[in-house]
């Protein structure tokens, strides 16, 4: 987060240090507040003035309300900053058309569907450096957070309903993303990769998954929607029409994800053997790597 590659995690960067400067204006001067009054007003300091019967200062009563009151305008103004002029669904100014990306959080993976180019992929996200990116993200089973850090705001996404963000990549790279919500056994492996390409090259690597990469249709994607751990990257040159808008309609059923026990405790892994009367969820081989 303070390395980043976009305006909005360069926004998050500035909320982030003016509010540490708003805190530190109040803390700091309290601190050297307590040791000099600790010193001052110290058992053997026969100089200090003691007074029993002080009830009223004015002078205290200001410094004491006009603190408070100007960190919450400054803190009044951060807020504002923050809400609009970088509210996710907020697009990007630029000259130039947004690319539209469709996200799916599934367990314990990413799936990244491309409408316009008709290719999607699981636990890596191309992009072209420079070109807004609007993402449309839902999640498949529980809720989730989609969170690129050199890139900008982190968003939860919930099973039946669309979220939207915006991001943009300033220059090429490779950045981290991952979800920062826990979900499940395999969560710490819910992972992904950010390239961030030149846009000839994007579109070179979107034209090759028409070649190379499988079809991802309902009934492939009942099959990934399955639980797995440590997906590997993986790619689809054909993508089902209308596939990420039945994932937030529910035509598509939801993934299982973590299943109750008799005792009321989730069964979040796999791995882990179910409670009498429960059964374990399957496990399914995962889509072939390629892109």
């Amino acid at each position: 987060m303070l390395d980043p590659r976009g305006p909005i995690s360069a926004g998050n960067r500035t909320i982030l240090l003016n509010s540490l400067a708003v805190m530190l204006v109040i803390v700091i001067p309290t601190l050297v507040a307590l040791l000099a009054f600790a010193w001052m007003f110290r058992a053997t300091n026969r100089r200090a003035r003691y007074d029993p019967e002080f009830t009223y200062s004015g002078r205290i009563e200001l410094i004491v309300w006009s603190i408070p009151t100007l960190t919450i305008l400054f803190l009044g103004g951060l807020i504002y900053y923050g809400s609009y002029r970088l509210d996710p669904r907020r697009p990007i100014e630029s000259g130039q058309r947004p690319l539209e990306i469709q996200v799916v959080a599934l367990d314990w993976k990413w799936l990244f569907l491309y409408p316009d180019q008709g290719v999607g992929t699981v636990n890596q996200l191309v992009i072209p450096a420079g070109v807004p990116v609007h993402f449309k993200l839902t999640s498949s089973s529980v809720m989730n957070t989609f969170f690129v850090p050199q890139l900008g705001s982190m968003v939860y996404v919930m099973n039946g309903m669309q979220t939207e963000l915006h991001l943009q990549a300033d220059r090429e790279g490779d950045y981290f993303g991952l979800s920062a919500h826990f979900s499940g056994d395999g969560f710490s492996d819910m992972n992904f990769r950010v390239r961030a390409v030149s846009p000839e090259e994007f579109a070179r690597w979107a034209s090759s998954l028409h070649g190379g990469g499988g079809v991802l249709n309902a009934r492939a994607y009942g099959e990934l929607a399955r639980q797995s751990i440590n997906a590997p990257p993986a790619s689809f040159g054909v993508v089902q029409d209308g596939l990420f808008d039945a994932v937030v309609r529910q035509t598509l059923p939801p993934g299982p994800g973590p299943a109750a026990t008799a005792g009321g405790e989730p069964q979040v892994s796999p791995r882990a053997e179910p409670k009498a009367g429960m059964q374990a969820p399957a496990q399914q081989a995962q889509p072939k790597a390629g892109g």
